[in-house]
C-alpha cells in the first residue's frame, strides 16, 4: 500500500489510487498485530506527503477545466480518507506515544510556504484533536504529548494572512484547552460534559480577531499557564522560531511582517510571563535557537528569533553563557550573533558581570583532571572575541584587561598541539555558504589574543609582533616563551599604560599553576623587569625568583631566569649581586637545547663584559666552554654558527696563565672543528677557521697550514696525514680522546661528517701504532665496517679507503709487539694474512695480539 501511495505524481490527481489505498490501510488498522511507533511514523508521513503536495484544487481544476467537478470530489474524498486513516491509526494505539507519532509529521506542513498547504495541515491536526476530544477517557498522567509544539504551530497560525487557517486555528486550541481541561478534571474525579466544556472555552478564549490576531494569542498564552511545565515552554519557544523560516510565498513583504509580528508576541510573552520556568531548559533553548538561525535569513527575522537570548540573559545569564560555551567551535555566523545579542539587544545583561564569567572560564585547563578535552576555555577566547567586536563593550574590558590578556596567553600555551572534540573538521558557514578553513585551536586562541591587544589601543605592539613573526613562534611548542617574552619586550618598549597593573598581577601567578602556566607568566615578568617600577618590588620577588629558577628542573625556567638576572644586573645596586651568581648561571646551562643554551649566553656577555680581569682565573670560562661544546653538532645551523662563534669570543677573553682545565678543554675543541670545517658549509666553516685560530693564538698551537683550511679533504689525505700526527706528537696523552671524538661523529646524521670522520680516523690510527690497544683497535674495524654500508657512496668509499690505508700502514711500519717483539712482514709476498705459524721465523711463532686483530680484519675484508 505505501509504495503504491509513493508512486502516484504528487502534481496531479488522476485517479482513486490514493484512497483506495489509504482506506485499505484503514481497515487493516483494525487487525492485529499492530504497528510499531517508527512504523505508523513512516506510514503517516507518506500519506500526508502524498495528499498536501498535491496543488490547490483550483489550480488542479484550471489545469483540467472538462474534469472540475471530478477532480473537487475526489480531492474531497482523498482528503477524508487520509483523515479517516490518521484517526483509525489513533484509535489503533491511543497512547502518548501513539498520539505523538502521528502529530509529528503533521507539524512542519504547518509552516509551509504555501497556503494550500498550511490549511490542510491545521485541518487534519483540528480534526485529529477533534477525534482525540470525542474519544476520550484519554487521560495520561504525564500530560498531552508534544504539547508545547503543537500549541505554538496553532498559535502561528493564528496570525496567518489567511483568515480562514487562523478561525480554524483557534478553534483547534479551545479544542486543545478543552482536552486538557478534561484530563485535569478527570484527576479531581469530575466528569463535566465535554459539548458544554468546549463552548465555555470558546467563549473563554474569545472569538477570532482578523484586524489583530495577536489580541488572541496574547490570550491564549496567557490562559494555557497553568499547563505549561519547562518542556512545554521549550518547545511552545522553538515551536515560534519555526514560524520565522518561511517559503516562498510567505516570504512576501505583508504575509512575513504577520508571521514575524507572531513569532515576536508569542516569544516576548511567553518568557515574559514563564521566564522562570524555562530556567532548567536554558541549554536545549540555546541549541534550539542555534540551528533555526541556520533556515533563517531575513534580517528583521533573525533579529525576532535572537530574543530569547537577550531576554532569557538578562535574568539567567550564567545559564545562559554556559549554554553559548556548548556552541559548535569554530564559531560561525549563528555562534557569532548569539554572543553578540547579549549586550546589543535590551534587555542587554551586564556586561561587567558577562567578563567575569568570561574570564573565570578563561581560567580553566583545557583538560579536565581525568584526561578528557574540553571546549570551555577555547568557547571562551571566542565568546570574548565577539564582544570585543562591540565597540560599547571594549570600555568594560579595559577594566579588566591585564586579567584577560594573561588568561588567553597561559590558553596560547595549553592549546599547543591539543585536538578537542568537535573542533578539526572544516564546516560551513550556513549564513554566508561559505566553507570555514580548518580550526586549529592555537591558531584561534592566539587571534582572540591579538584582537584584545588592538582593541585596547596597542597596534604598535601587535604590529611588531607581526614584524618578527612573533604570533607564529606564540603557538609553538618550542618558541611559545619567545613569543610571548617578543609581546611583553614590544609592550615595555612602547611603554603601554596597563604594563604595572599587569606587573603586580604576575608577582603570585609566578608560584600558581602548572609548568605551561608558569613558563607562560615568567616569560612575561622576565622582560617587565626593565621597567622602573620594578625598584617598588621586594627583592624576593625579583632577584628572589630569578635565582630560584636557576635550580629549575624545566631548562626554559632556567633560560628565562638568566635573562631576568642580566635585566637586574643593569640597575646598579643588583649588579654585583647577579655576578655572584654567574657560575651558577653558567651550570645552569649544561644540557640544555642549543638554542636555549645560544640565547642565554648572548644575554650573559653583558654580565661577562667588564668583567674580564676578575674572572680571568675562575672557572666560570671553562663552564661556558664546556656548555657550547656540546652543540657544535646541533642539527640547526644557526645553532652551530652560534655557538661555534661564541666559543671563540670566550676564548678571547681568557688570559695566561693558562689552567689545566683550560688547556683539556680547548684540546677537546680540535677534532669538532677540523671535522666540521668539511662539512661544507661556508657559513658554519668560517666560523670554524676563527675559533681555531683563536684557540691557537692561546695555546701556542703550530698547527699545519691545512688545518685551516675549508678546502675538502678528498686530495689532500697527506694533509690530514700532517694534521693527525701533529695532534698525536703534540698531545700525545689525548689522541684516544681525539679517535673517541671522531669515532663519534661518524655516527653523525650528516653524511658530510661521516665522510670527513672516516678520513680522519684512516689517518689517525696508523700515527697512534704505539699507544694502540686492541679494544680501541676493534672498535675502529666495527665502525669502518658498518660505514662501508653507508646510505651514501662517498662514505662507503671513504671507509674502504680508510680500511686499506690502516692495513698498509700497519704492514709497513711494522707495529711493535707488547713485551719488546716485534714483527716483520713484507706484504709483497702475501696479500692476505697468513693464519699458519709455520711460514713465521721461530721466534715470531707466538702470536701477538696485533697480529690476530689485524689478521681477522684482512679475512674479513676478502670474505
Amino acid at each position: 500500500m505505501r509504495r503504491q501511495i509513493q508512486e502516484e505524481p504528487l502534481d496531479s490527481l488522476l485517479s482513486s489510487v490514493r484512497r483506495q489505498a489509504m482506506e485499505t490501510l484503514t481497515q487493516l488498522s483494525y487487525t492485529q498485530p499492530v504497528l510499531g511507533v517508527r512504523e505508523k511514523s513512516e506510514l503517516v508521513n507518506t500519506c500526508v506527503r502524498s495528499v498536501f503536495s498535491l496543488p490547490s484544487v483550483q489550480a488542479m481544476q484550471e489545469k483540467d477545466e472538462a474534469k472540475a467537478e471530478d477532480i473537487q470530489t475526489l480531492y474531497h474524498q482523498t482528503l477524508d480518507a487520509l483523515q479517516t486513516l490518521l484517526n483509525a491509526l489513533f484509535i489503533e494505539d491511543p497512547t502518548p506515544a501513539g498520539l505523538k507519532s502521528i502529530l509529528e509529521p503533521l507539524g512542519p506542513w504547518m509552516n509551509s510556504g504555501k497556503a494550500h498547504e498550511r490549511a490542510r495541515a491545521v485541518n487534519s491536526n483540528v480534526s485529529l484533536l477533534n477525534h482525540t476530544l470525542l474519544t476520550l477517557p484519554f487521560f495520561m498522567s504525564s500530560g498531552f504529548p508534544t504539547l508545547g509544539l503543537l500549541l505554538g504551530r496553532l498559535i502561528l497560525r493564528i496570525g496567518d494572512p489567511d483568515e480562514e487557517i487562523g478561525r480554524e486555528a483557534l478553534d483547534g486550541i479551545t479544542i486543545l484547552y478543552t482536552i486538557l481541561e478534561l484530563q485535569k478534571r478527570a484527576r479531581d474525579k469530575e466528569e463535566p460534559n465535554k459539548k458544554e466544556l468546549y463552548e465555555s472555552n470558546k467563549r473563554f478564549l474569545g472569538p477570532y480577531n482578523p484586524v489583530s490576531p495577536c489580541q488572541n494569542i496574547l490570550r491564549v498564552i496567557a490562559e494555557f499557564g497553568d499547563f505549561l511545565g519547562p518542556q512545554q515552554v521549550k518547545d511552545l519557544l522553538l515551536a515560534a522560531l519555526e514560524g520565522l523560516k518561511g517559503g516562498s510565498e510567505a516570504h512576501r513583504k505583508d504575509s512575513g511582517e504577520m508571521m514575524q509580528l507572531a513569532s515576536e508576541v508569542t516569544l516576548s510573552s511567553v518568557l515574559e510571563w514563564y521566564r522562570h520556568r524555562a530556567l532548567e531548559v536554558i541549554p536545549e533553548i540555546m541549541q534550539g535557537i542555534y540551528v533555526q538561525l541556520s533556515h533563517i535569513q531575513e534580517p528583521r527575522a533573525r533579529e525576532v528569533a535572537l530574543l530569547p537570548v537577550s531576554l532569557l540573559a538578562s535574568s539567567f545569564m550564567t545559564e545562559v553563557v554556559v549554554a553559548l560555551l556548548m556552541c559548535p567551535l569554530p564559531l560561525d555566523s549563528n555562534g557569532a550573533e548569539m554572543w553578540r545579542q547579549l549586550i546589543l539587544r535590551k534587555p542587554s545583561c551586564d556586561v561587567r558581570d558577562l567578563l567575569d564569567l568570561l574570564l573565570t572560564s578563561l581560567k580553566e585547563k583545557p583538560v579536565t583532571k581525568k584526561g578528557r578535552a574540553s571546549i570551555v576555555p577555547l568557547a571562551a577566547a571566542s565568546g570574548l572575541c565577539e564582544l570585543l567586536s562591540v565597540n560599547s563593550c571594549v570600555g568594560r574590558v579595559r577594566r579588566i584587561y591585564p586579567q584577560l590578556l594573561l588568561a588567553l596567553l597561559i590558553q596560547v600555551h595549553y592549546h599547543i598541539g591539543l585536538n578537542l572534540p568537535g573542533c578539526g573538521a572544516a564546516r560551513k558557514d550556513t549564513k554566508k555558504d561559505a566553507q570555514l578553513p580548518v580550526f586549529v585551536p592555537v591558531r584561534w586562541v592566539v587571534k582572540v589574543v591579538k584582537t584584545l591587544l588592538l582593541k585596547m589601543g596597542c597596534s604598535y605592539e601587535a604590529t611588531f609582533l607581526e614584524d618578527q613573526g612573533g604570533w607564529e613562534l606564540m603557538g609553538q611548542a618550542e618558541n611559545h616563551h619567545r613569543g610571548v617574552s617578543l609581546l611583553a619586550r614590544a609592550m615595555v618598549q612602547y611603554s603601554c599604560q596597563e604594563l604595572c597593573r599587569i606587573l603586580y598581577l604576575l608577582i603570585p601567578l609566578l608560584e600558581r599553576g602548572d609548568e605551561k602556566h608558569k613558563i607562560t607568566a615568567t616569560a612575561f615578568f622576565v622582560e617587565l623587569l626593565q621597567m622602573e617600577q620594578v625598584r617598588r618590588i621586594p627583592e624576593e620577588y625579583s632577584l628572589g625568583r630569578m635565582t630560584e629558577g636557576l635550580s629549575h628542573r624545566d631548562p626554559i625556567m632556567k633560560v628565562l631566569s638568566i635573562r631576568g638576572l642580566v635585566i637586574l644586573a643593569r640597575r646598579t645596586e643588583k649588579t654585583a649581586k647577579v655576578q655572584a651568581l654567574l657560575p651558577s648561571m653558567v651550570r645552569g646551562l649544561k644540557s640544555v637545547d642549543g638554542l636555549l643554551a645560544v640565547e642565554a649566553a648572548h644575554d650573559l656577555k653583558a654580565v661577562f663584559k667588564g668583567q674580564d680581569r676578575k674572572l680571568a682565573h675562575s672557572s666560570v670560562y671553562v663552564d661556558l666552554l664546556e656548555v657550547l661544546l656540546p652543540h657544535f653538532s646541533d642539527p640547526r645551523e644557526d645553532v652551530r654558527s652560534s655557538c661555534i662563534s661564541l666559543y671563540g669570543k670566550v676564548v678571547q677573553k681568557l688570559r695566561s696563565p693558562r689552567t689545566p682545565a683550560v688547556e683539556e678543554q680547548l684540546i677537546s675543541t680540535l677534532v669538532p672543528l677540523l671535522l666540521i670545517m668539511q662539512e661544507g658549509n661556508a657559513k658554519v666553516g668560517q666560523k670554524c677557521v676563527k675559533t681555531l685560530f683563536h684557540c691557537s693564538c692561546f695555546m701556542t698551537w703550530e698547527l699545519p697550514k691545512g688545518a685551516y683550511s675549508r678546502k675538502p679533504w678528498d686530495n689532500q689525505q697527506q694533509t690530514v696525514a700532517k694534521i693527525c700526527k701533529y695532534l698525536v706528537a703534540t698531545h700525545q696523552d689525548n689522541a684516544f680522546q681525539f679517535l673517541c671524538q671522531s669515532l663519534e661523529y661518524a655516527k653523525s646524521p650528516r653524511a658530510s661528517l661521516r665522510k670527513s670522520s672516516v678520513m680522519f680516523i684512516g689517518s689517525l690510527v696508523p700515527c697512534m701504532e704505539n699507544i694502540m690497544t686492541e679494544d680501541r683497535l676493534t672498535e675502529v674495524k666495527a665502525t669502518l665496517e658498518n660505514l662501508r654500508h653507508d646510505p651514501e657512496a662517498s662514505v662507503c668509499i671513504c671507509a674502504a679507503q680508510a680500511q686499506d690505508h690502516i692495513l698498509a700502514s700497519c704492514w709497513r711500519n711494522s707495529w711493535p709487539l707488547p713485551h719488546g717483539d716485534t714483527w716483520v712482514c713484507n706484504p709483497a709476498t702475501t696479500h692476505r694474512w697468513n693464519p699458519s705459524s709455520e711460514n713465521l721465523p721461530t721466534s715470531h711463532q707466538r702470536r701477538s695480539w696485533i697480529i690476530r686483530a689485524l689478521g681477522s680484519w684482512k679475512m674479513s675484508l676478502k670474505q
